[in-house]
């Protein structure tokens, strides 16, 4: 093997994969220019260099029947990785989120020799804490993005990097709103709420209604209010129809991606559960996290689940910081009141965006080197 220019194999199972990914690939190439990285990726990680096999949004389901409707797709892209990089051994496997569908690969290519590593713990501290053994068999480091997954894993002889969140770093401490609200025709003065219903199919299915029937019910009270909603390309058409279906396109502006944008110049969001709630945390602002799936595959994660809370910020704070919106009661009525009662307590914001602060200042390390020495440290053994 040859240090100066390892085969490096990547799956970024879904967007927050590939925002994650992206965020260490540039300090990957800087150390090794001849490097080759492959693999699974999103339209972030090509960016800097990535050779994408297939395309994260591939992989990108949640829930269980969601993964039963796309399970034969989902298990012969795994099939094929797993030939491919048996054949053509990469110097080192890293799986990027998407536990389900990494360890299992990982475990495969450890059993034939590969060096294997897990970024982003699966969240064994919140639901399905017997995946701990899945991770003991499969990887042989994991890089940690929060701080007190590195001593559960030792307790489980596993070992681990805490390296931050690079989310934690490339959002600033101090959000600049009125760059943000310049960059979007926007004025100081406007009530501005940032309505994201998530960044799978299955979400957008889910959450796109709920979330735009409450922005409907949000402008009957305040006229006023406007709103921004930040998504991916693909479902653009689709949520441009809905937004005239619930006429507000004169009060909802539609971003091709630029989430950070909307969240650095919204007042409060209104978010679907999953790392957008962890960005928003990380800007500063006020949310309601919200998140419905089909029944059945709530009952199976709720019988599973460890902690009260779903929402990232909460879940790290250990306490109802935000409210939380889960299933039957993530009625539109109930989002719309949540929202407005944010924008009616400036003093109940700014205790919130204390929190948050301290939360951001927890999580920021120099993410990118940390896990290039880790890399390095495995790949070297």
């Amino acid at each position: 093997m040859s240090i100066t220019a390892p085969q490096i194999a990547m799956v970024a199972g879904e967007a927050s994969g590939d925002l994650l990914a992206s965020l260490i690939l540039p300090s990957l190439s800087h150390q090794w220019p001849q490097s080759r990285l492959f693999g699974v990726g999103g339209p972030r990680m090509t960016k800097y260099g990535f050779d994408a096999q297939w395309s994260s949004d591939q992989l990108a389901v949640r829930g269980y029947i969601e993964v039963l409707k796309h399970y034969k797709r989902i298990v012969g892209i795994r099939n094929q990785l797993k030939a491919q990089w048996t054949a053509q051994k990469p110097d080192v496997f890293i799986g990027v989120d998407a536990p389900d569908f990494n360890l299992d690969l990982a475990q495969h290519l450890k059993k034939n020799g590969v060096p294997t590593m897990q970024l982003i713990c699966p969240s064994i501290w919140a639901w399905r804490a017997k995946r701990v053994h899945h991770i003991q068999k499969s990887v042989v480091h994991v890089l940690c993005i929060f701080p007190f997954e590195t001593e559960l894993l030792a307790q489980h002889g596993i070992e681990a990097t805490f390296i931050g969140h690079p989310l934690a770093q490339v959002i600033p401490m101090n959000p600049d709103q009125s760059k943000a609200r310049a960059t979007l025709g926007l004025s100081c003065e406007d009530k501005l709420v940032c309505v994201m219903p998530g960044s799978r199919a299955s979400e957008i299915e889910q959450m796109l209604d709920r979330f735009l029937k409450a922005s409907q019910l949000m402008l009957n009270q305040s006229p006023r209010l406007k709103f921004v909603l930040p998504t991916l390309p693909a479902f653009q058409q689709q949520i441009k129809q809905k937004i005239a279906q619930y006429q507000l396109t004169n009060h909802m502006i539609l971003l091709d991606g630029q989430s950070h944008t909307a969240l650095a110049a919204c007042d409060v969001a209104m978010v679907a559960s999953g790392t957008a709630t962890l960005e928003a945390a990380l800007f500063k602002r006020p949310m309601v996290i919200a998140y419905h799936m089909p029944w059945i595959s709530w009952q199976i994660m709720r019988r599973q689940k460890l902690q009260e809370w779903v929402g990232l910020p909460n879940i790290l704070s250990q306490s109802f910081v935000v409210p939380e919106l889960i299933q039957e009661k993530a009625q539109p009525k109930n989002l719309a009141h949540e929202v407005l009662q944010w924008l009616d307590q400036p003093q109940r914001c700014q205790m919130v965006q204390s929190r948050f602060h301290e939360l951001h200042q927890t999580l920021l390390k120099d993410t990118a080197q940390l896990a290039l020495h880790a890399i390095q440290k495995i790949l070297t053994r």
